[in-house]
């Protein structure tokens, strides 16, 4: 997934983040993102890595994010 496509889904019903060289569809989580959805569109169309692991999240986080997942 190119980072042009990313790009085209940075809105609050729509989101898409890079983290690692992968792709999540993070739209289904805004609501529910302990941190507020508002975090997560601050990352949006660009690669969110060091904004995540800075952060310092849990272990459940990272295997949370796994089934967001959609392509590399």
């Amino acid at each position: 997934i190119s980072l042009a496509e990313v790009e085209k889904h940075v809105a609050y019903d729509d989101l898409w983040l890079v983290i690692a060289g992968k792709v999540y569809d993070v739209t289904a989580f805004m609501d529910d993102h302990p941190g507020g959805g508002e975090i997560m569109l601050n990352a949006a169309g660009k690669d969110g890595t060091d904004d995540f692991e800075d952060v310092g999240h849990s272990p459940n986080a990272y295997e949370q994010l796994k089934k967001f997942y959609i392509g590399e």
